[in-house]
């Protein structure tokens, strides 16, 4: 993360059987809204393991603000995404006031920073 305002968000799903294919064509739907609509996103990347049981989506912003545009863009679609398996997550940086109330009682857990380079 180059700026303070900079977020980083890491998360990792685990699917439930037979819901592979439907959290592939969802995603393919994220992509695509975040190609198109998100003006902040800066890294949006999905990671299967060998046998695609599992996911891990890294995903960079410019600032919250930008974090919480994309989560409008792709709200419709969360509800459908999260049924496809066991999800958890991480958000790295300083988000503002906004966002850290939208985070409440979410499965992200927030990490501020401690040192960094």
């Amino acid at each position: 993360m180059t700026e303070r305002s900079e977020l980083a968000g890491i998360a990792r799903f685990t699917f439930h059987e037979g819901r592979l294919e439907e959290f592939k064509r969802l995603s393919a739907r994220c992509m695509e809204i975040v190609r198109t609509k998100d003006t902040g996103t800066l890294q949006y990347d999905i990671y299967f393991n060998d046998d695609e049981s599992e996911c891990i989506v890294l995903e960079r912003y410019r600032d919250s603000e930008a974090l919480i545009q994309h989560a409008a863009h792709v709200g419709d679609l969360m509800e459908a995404i999260l049924a496809t398996g066991s999800v958890s997550g991480e958000l790295l940086g300083e988000p503002s006031a906004e966002l850290r109330a939208n985070l409440a009682g979410s499965v992200v857990r927030l990490f501020t920073p401690f040192r960094s380079m």
